[in-house]
């Protein structure tokens, strides 16, 4: 019972574009508490369909990746809370190595120069969508709100959403262990739900 509150909540809160998140801040993006929430194998949905070109023109395709997870991280140069966060993002994104691929989205960026300069202050190691006019985020249309940033998105070994993340990171173990459930669910072939 519990379990379908939460779902008619998360459901509403979806459609007005709000979420249970710390508010709007004077930038309008939605600031998360960092709280972790996981879908089991069933209630997973079709895979996500995200495309989109590269922060330096590069083709980049979410399906590219399948058969492993992959964590998406929702980020702007501008986002004072993805700034805060990308040392810790970084570091489970090396930790995770070759257990799983991360892929960033960059939202609201008026010109990629300032996101190509975040990512060569942080060392980011993977590469990001360059999406300033948001659209990149409908991909995730019913998980995440258009403005959920940061946020991130573990999905599963088969592109669908097993994990997410709204808000600023709580932690890298938090992101790490999340990512390795996933990793290890699809390694024993429980995904399949």
């Amino acid at each position: 019972m519990t379990r379908l509150v939460a779902l008619l909540v998360a459901g509403v809160l979806t459609v007005t574009g709000c979420t249970s998140l710390s508010g709007t801040g004077e930038k309008g993006f939605v600031s998360g508490d960092g709280t972790l929430s996981v879908r089991t194998a069933s209630e997973r949905e079709a895979p996500v369909e995200l495309t989109g070109e590269g922060l330096d023109g590069e083709s980049l395709d979410v399906a590219d990746y399948r058969g492993a997870p992959v964590v998406v991280v929702v980020w702007g140069a501008w986002c004072s809370p993805c700034v805060a966060e990308a040392p810790d993002v970084v570091a489970a994104a090396d930790e995770l190595g070759d257990e799983a691929q991360f892929l960033g989205i960059n939202l609201r960026d008026p010109d990629p120069a300032q996101a190509q300069a975040f990512v060569r202050n942080f060392d980011v190691p993977y590469p990001s969508i360059y999406a300033p006019d948001g659209k990149a985020m409908l991909a995730f249309s019913g998980v995440l709100a258009p403005n959920s940033i940061p946020s991130f998105v573990v999905l599963d070994g088969q592109g669908r959403v097993a994990a997410t993340i709204l808000g600023e990171l709580p932690s890298v173990r938090t992101l790490v262990e999340a990512t390795r459930d996933v990793a290890d669910e699809t390694a024993r072939g429980t995904a399949d739900g």
